[in-house]
């Protein structure tokens, strides 16, 4: 049995096919341990570091951070014996490189010094630095001849016979070409400008690149992409003292739509041109609601717990439903799924996107194990640990617009969910209390549901019963439960 052991991406769950690599916490070389995390993934769903499945030693790694990797596809590649010695017929354990990883790789700069660690070249430590899979070069360093440029002999000195690379004699410097003026060989561009590339549908093979031996470039590829045509040399330009307004790729920024933002648009716009959305809001003094929080933390029992308003907008939110069940449905063509449990979702913007994960069968949790519960939600997400299994079958939600400043808002339905609440910000207002006007704190509700299942009464009854918890909680709790 092979020493060398191919881990390949793994399914994560959910029905995903592929992942892009975030960060590769080790490196070839590594002496690794059985379930140590060893790459982190982003997902539609969620960013996961992904366990070792051997221990051993790093021998390989086939792809770089920020590319995608479809489910099933090796990405790294691990010796399970490291002690057992060198491994023989290297090049039977591992696959090839591919034309693409190839053409990926550096070249050395004109002035013959090979950089340490580049392919060929004196690596730390005195190895000579090889493709992964080959052994080291016993030949001379060959350049295939660019345009222009007329070979020039050099002496032939094998890798073995001296850790420093032979000097190259000197070469005229001539413009590298690449693109339609290039001879043969493939387009040298480095990754990330390549998928830039792939992402603003640029062929690469009709640029002329502007970058160091004639590679191409980001601003190559941006300027492609809106049309303008590449300088020859730069100009030094003084603007005169009332310069008209430019507009062009220099001053636009493209952001691929990918991962968690790119499943946040699909689903939203299913949700919003599929269940027909309706949304109502109601305006509620929680004065009382917020004296009966600064109360709960004055306890001794709730002093170490996190206690916010959401915490009781949570808590109506979850009575609510048990007095109309009906809100907390999926419309599932022919009939309709009226759930016995509430996973109830949390709305959370992080810095890969909006997430909605949700807290398992939360109408069976106390007030303290639901506060616990929330708070840890909102750290997982924050730490973008959130894991897909927290983020699937939610089935009611709570967005929190008011941490913004804002009112209120018209959400649109999570998909398979018939409502959705947003809490805006509990404002200091004017405000008719027992015949007079006073300063209250008062916040607006908006609830957006679903037509098909909850009608209009339905979802004014809901979203009143909501606002009478928020306007006295001790009162509802006493009557509700």
């Amino acid at each position: 049995m092979s020493r060398i052991k191919e881990f390949n991406l793994p399914d994560l769950g959910e029905g995903l096919t592929e992942g892009e690599i975030l960060a590769w916490l080790v490196k070839v070389g590594d002496v690794i341990e059985l379930n140590q995390p060893i790459v982190e993934v982003e997902t539609a769903k969620a960013a996961v570091e992904i366990p070792a499945k051997w221990a051993g030693q790093v021998q390989a790694i086939f792809h770089p951070e920020g590319a995608t990797v479809e489910v099933g596809t090796p990405i790294i590649a691990i010796d399970t014996d490291p002690g057992a010695g060198p491994i023989e017929q290297a090049t039977d354990a591992l696959p090839a490189p591919s034309a693409a990883s190839l053409a990926a790789v550096e070249i050395a700069p004109e002035e013959g010094m090979v950089e340490p660690g580049l392919i060929g070249g004196v690596a730390p430590g005195g190895r000579t630095a090889v493709l992964v899979g080959y052994g080291p070069r016993t030949t001379a360093a060959k350049r295939r001849p660019r345009k222009g440029v007329v070979p020039t002999q050099a002496a032939a000195v094998p890798a073995q016979a001296t850790p420093a690379p032979a000097p190259v004699a000197p070469v005229s410097p001539a413009p590298a070409v690449n693109g339609d003026g290039r001879a043969d060989g493939p387009v040298l561009a480095k990754p990330p400008v390549r998928k830039l590339a792939k992402d603003l549908g640029v062929d690469l093979a009709g640029l002329t690149g502007s970058g160091p031996l004639g590679s191409i470039t980001r601003e190559d590829v941006q300027r492609a992409a809106s049309g303008t045509p590449a300088a020859a040399e730069p100009l030094t330009v003084t603007a005169p003292a009332t310069a008209a307004a430019s507009f062009g790729a220099d001053r636009e920024q493209r952001i691929p739509v990918k991962g968690v933002r790119k499943l946040t648009a699909e689903n939203m716009s299913r949700s919003a041109f599929t269940a027909p959305h309706v949304t109502e809001f109601l305006t509620v003094d929680v004065t009382r609601a917020m004296k009966a929080l600064d109360r709960l933390r004055e306890r001794r029992e709730w002093r170490e717990v996190r206690v916010s308003p959401l915490l009781l907008v949570a808590k109506a939110v979850l009575l609510a439903v048990k007095r109309h069940p009906m809100v907390n449905s999926t419309w599932a063509g022919d009939e309709i799924v009226v759930k016995e449990y509430v996973n109830l979702g949390i709305a959370a913007a992080t810095e890969r996107g909006l997430i909605v994960p949700n807290i398992k069968d939360a109408g069976r949790l106390s007030l303290r194990e639901l506060a616990d519960a929330m708070t840890a939600l909102v750290q997982t997400a924050k730490a973008g640990k959130t894991s897909p299994a927290d983020m699937s079958g939610g089935t009611l939600t709570i967005t929190n617009v008011g941490v913004f400043g804002v009112d209120t808002g018209t959400p649109i339905l999570p998909p398979g969910e018939s409502a959705i609440l947003a809490f805006g910000a509990v404002r200091e207002m004017p405000w008719v209390h027992k015949g007079k006007v006073k300063p209250r704190l008062v916040t607006t509700l908006g609830l957006s549901f679903d037509h098909r299942i909850i009608d209009g009464e339905l979802g004014s009854k809901f979203l009143r019963d909501v606002g009478d918890f928020l306007a006295d909680p001790e009162a509802a709790l006493l009557a509700w439960t």
